[in-house]
Formats: structure tokens, C-alpha cells, sequence
């Protein structure tokens, strides 16, 4: 627990978290906005004919379940990113602040070094998603009022969401800490997780649309190994037809997370810090 104290301090005396907070306000209020517009457009329903093999994907996304869950979460696609972040920094200010050599001499067992970083990355990843989710619960039911679908707190669909979002903020806590050990660099850290999470989840899914034209629509299945699309397919109120299940998305995060976790800690363990 000292361990886990002294790493919570290293943060908390620094302007990292809190610019991280303000940088996340905006963002999350943008996405709040898209979300509302989103939300009023599927639950009016108006989108004229479709083709047969849409329908049934656009009658689970306008289930009220799904619209729900979608509001309750807003801000994870940004939240996640900042989360991450926060992972990455947790180690490489370290480096970047050249106190490495002093912690492993005070602290000569680097696995618990790893761990109070993983501790300290993820109470920060849970402080964040329970301000987001504060502000979700306040302003998605008014949302959901104003469209007519009430506010849906007592569905179960709703709190599953909340949860599994939960889990998706510790687990990319845990990936940013695994980048930041495998590159010490904060700089090139950074800029690293900022590229494999934007453009993993924007080139992924236009990659994706152009194999599943020309292989069969079999191939969008396959958005559960993208690591940001996995962490949305989890957080989906109802299951869409011709995505992969929820749960699929949780074992490819965690998964991840497991691997990260372990490259990182081992990684530690073993690398020259001088």
C-alpha cells in the first residue's frame, strides 16, 4: 500500500492529472451532443426503406436497451484514450523526470514497483469513469426523457453497461502502462498509444469495410481484435446482428490487458535502468 500511496503522490503533485481532466470535460461534452442527436434521430425511427439485410441490425441498434447504454457511456471513446494516457505517463515520468534509478534503489523489487504503477494507473482510470458516469446518469436520462424512451435506470441493461465500461477503463489503464514500460520515451509513448488507438479504430473499421465488400460480411466479425471497437462492442445494450457477441469483446480486452501486464512487468524486471 506505501507503494501504491507514493505512486498516487508522484501524480497528485503534478499538473498531469488535472490537465487530463480538462482536456476530457470538452471532449466528453462534445460526444454528449453527438449522442443526443443520435439518440432523438433512431428513436424516431425516421429512416424510410431499408435494405432486408440492414433491418434487423437498425431495429436492435434503435432498441431502447441499446439506446440506453449507449448514452449511459458517452465519453468512452475518448475517455479510454485519456485513461491509457494516464497508464503511459504513470511509468515514463519516471524517465522523463530521471527518478527511475532512485525508486528501484529505494524500492529494489521491481514487481512491486510494476504493480503499485498498475494500482495507481487504475484507481486513476476508476476516478475518471466515475466522474464520466456521474454526469452520463444526470444528463443521459434527461436525453432519454426528451425522446420519449424514459430514463431507463431500473433496466438491467443499463447497469451491465456501466459495469462492463468499468472494466474497460481499468483494462486500458493497463495497456497504457505496458506501452509505457516497453517505450520508455514519454514523448514517443504517447504518441505511439495516441496512433494505435485513433488509428487502429478508424483504419480498422475502413479496412474492414472494404475486405467485408469484397469477402463476405463475415470479415466485420473480425472488428472484436481491434482493441478500441472490442472495448465499444462490450457496452452495446443488445446484441446487433452481424457483430460479434459482447462477451467476445471482453475476453479480446482482457486478454490484451493479461499480455501487456505481463510484457510489462517482465520487461522491468530485467531492463538496464541506468
Amino acid at each position: 500500500m506505501n507503494l501504491v500511496r507514493s505512486e498516487l503522490l508522484k501524480i497528485r503533485t503534478t499538473s498531469t492529472w488535472w490537465i487530463f481532466g480538462l482536456i476530457s470535460l470538452p471532449l466528453w461534452a462534445l460526444t454528449l451532443l453527438i449522442n443526443w442527436l443520435q439518440t432523438d434521430a433512431l428513436a424516431s425511427g425516421n429512416f424510410g426503406d431499408v435494405p432486408p439485410e440492414q433491418a434487423e441490425q437498425i431495429q436492435a441498434v434503435q432498441a431502447v436497451d441499446n439506446l440506453a447504454a449507449n448514452v449511459y457511456t458517452n465519453g468512452q471513446f475518448f475517455g479510454l484514450l485519456i485513461v491509457m494516457l494516464l497508464g503511459i505517463i504513470v511509468v515514463t515520468s519516471e524517465f522523463f523526470h530521471q527518478t527511475v534509478t532512485t525508486t528501484f534503489l529505494t524500492v529494489p523489487h521491481r514487481t512491486a514497483v510494476m504493480v503499485a504503477k498498475l494500482v495507481a494507473a487504475a484507481v486513476l482510470a476508476m476516478l475518471f469513469w466515475l466522474v464520466t458516469t456521474v454526469l452520463n446518469l444526470v444528463f443521459g436520462a434527461l436525453i432519454l426523457n426528451s425522446v420519449d424512451v424514459g430514463a431507463q435506470l431500473g433496466n438491467d441493461a443499463v447497469w451491465r453497461a456501466l459495469g462492463l465500461n468499468a472494466v474497460a477503463y481499468l483494462l486500458w489503464s493497463v495497456l497504457g502502462v505496458g506501452i509505457g514500460v516497453l517505450i520508455r520515451s514519454q514523448i514517443g509513448a504517447t504518441v505511439t498509444g495516441i496512433l494505435l488507438y485513433l488509428g487502429g479504430s478508424i483504419g480498422a473499421v475502413a479496412v474492414l469495410s472494404i475486405l467485408a465488400s469484397r469477402y463476405g460480411e463475415w470479415i466485420n466479425k473480425l472488428q472484436v481484435v481491434v482493441p478500441s471497437l472490442a472495448s465499444s462492442l462490450m457496452v452495446s445494450g443488445t446484441e446487433i446482428p452481424g457483430n460479434p457477441p459482447r462477451w467476445a469483446g471482453a475476453a479480446v480486452l482482457i486478454g490484451y490487458a493479461v499480455v501487456a501486464g505481463l510484457i510489462g512487468a517482465l520487461t522491468m524486471r530485467r531492463r538496464d535502468i541506468s
